[in-house]
């Protein structure tokens, strides 16, 4: 009984919840919909899963540009039988013509059951939610949260490896602006892992998240060179040449690490690559073939990991 209360508690916390932020949310809250999405995963499969939003409209409204997580939530959707609206980039939309980020989401609340937003500008997507009454979903607010691509990377380190505490994990590359890699930070601190940041000294983790590293007793080292040994998972993190807002910066870092076979090799039998991609030099092609490459793999999990999100977001039971 206390499972079956406790479980739908949970339920009930989704729903029609904003997902602004990953430090919104607590590790039981996180545990429950990586459990939702190996469910999903499984009528994905079978096929079952088709018809559960028929009678919903997503509303994708992507301010800058996105490849997989734009494709990944409007595939989730199509999947579970909803449909979607939407753009991706200001052209051909009232946004050229001077209206605002607000009076744009104001109106697609008005057409959809859900949105999902991404703005280069940080704690627009939280903005946004505070002024509608449907649940938004934040798609990346420039350099701050990413929560459903930390809800998939953690979804595939469970996948993987069957748990998240005990894992070893290094990051690699542009740590100072990288959503993806501040997001997944947040959420590790709510287990028992190790963690090794690697970046130029100028693209370090920001000092506020060693900080709460500290307070939440997490062990973490910080180092310049592209040692990954020991590791169970190898993080890479594109160094991000649009956050530069000098481009001579971005051109003295921008190929300082590059993962290729003798970095594979320096990795434990079992350990993973994983990016949240896009990928530009900083992991050779090459790596693709090998065992330890996951990065494909875990931006195919987003589907499944997003339509348990959209479900939970539309009190949909599953």
């Amino acid at each position: 009984m206390d499972l079956y209360f406790n479980a739908y508690i949970l339920k009930m916390q989704w729903s029609k919840k904003h997902i602004i932020s990953i430090k919104d949310f607590s590790r039981a809250e996180i545990d429950f919909v990586l459990e939702k999405s190996a469910r999903m995963e499984g009528l994905l499969a079978s096929g079952k899963s088709t018809k559960l939003m028929s009678d919903k409209i997503l509303a994708t409204l992507f301010f800058e540009p996105s490849t997989r997580t734009k494709m990944s939530f409007e595939a989730a959707m199509l999947r579970l039988g909803g449909r979607v609206i939407g753009f991706s980039g200001v052209s051909d939309t009232s946004i050229e013509k001077g209206e605002t980020m607000l009076d744009t989401v104001r109106m697609a609340a008005g057409y959809a059951d859900m949105i999902v937003m991404r703005h280069p500008v940080e704690g627009s997507s939280r903005l946004a939610s505070e002024n509608v009454d449907v649940p938004v979903i934040n798609g990346g607010d420039g350099a701050n949260q990413h929560p459903t691509q930390t809800l998939l990377d953690l979804y595939t380190i469970k996948k993987q490896f069957g748990k998240i505490d005990g894992m070893n994990i290094c990051m690699v590359g542009d740590l100072k602006y990288g959503r993806t890699i501040h997001s997944l930070v947040d959420a590790l601190k709510m287990y028992d892992v190790e963690l090794r940041f690697i970046s130029p000294q100028n693209l370090k983790i920001p000092a506020y998240m060693t900080k709460e590293l500290k307070k939440s007793k997490i062990k973490f080292e910080e180092r310049e060179d592209l040692n990954v040994q020991g590791c169970d998972i190898v993080y890479v993190q594109r160094i991000q040449r649009e956050r530069f807002p000098d481009p001579q910066e971005y051109e003295k870092v921008k190929d300082c690490y590059v993962v290729d076979l003798g970095v594979a090799d320096m990795m434990k039998e079992n350990a993973i690559i994983m990016h949240a991609l896009p990928r530009v030099t900083e992991i050779k092609h090459e790596v693709d073939e090998t065992k330890n490459a996951k990065y494909f793999q875990q931006a195919r999990n987003g589907v499944p990991v997003r339509m348990a999100v959209l479900c939970l977001v539309s009190g949909v039971d599953f």
